[in-house]
């Protein structure tokens, strides 16, 4: 047996991986563009917004009731402070002079 005749499996895997998820995005797109033009889009940008959301999947209940959060929604608040507050403690009036 030559050396030429050896099967790769990894790169097999691999390579059947990387055509699945081809497959799986060309479908999921596909099927957004046939929503998109079902719905009438009112302009391309409309339609562009629609088919490079199509990987986003709705928020589940237990997404959006309850549940402790570990991040803020809003990344200017710090500990209860909002950006305001800390803009306030920076201003230019508060520098001193070197």
């Amino acid at each position: 047996m030559e050396r030429n005749d050896i099967i790769d499996f990894d790169a097999l895997e691999k390579e059947l991986q990387a055509a699945l998820t081809a497959d799986e995005k060309y479908k999921r797109e596909n099927a957004a563009k046939l929503r998109a033009v079902e719905q009438r889009v009112a302009s391309y940008e409309e339609f562009r917004g629609i088919v490079l959301a199509s990987h986003l999947k709705p928020l589940e209940q237990k997404d959006k009731m309850g549940g402790k959060r570990t991040v803020p929604w809003n990344c200017h608040t710090i500990q209860g402070r909002t950006f305001q507050d800390v803009a306030t403690e920076i201003s230019p009036s508060s520098w001193k002079s070197s």
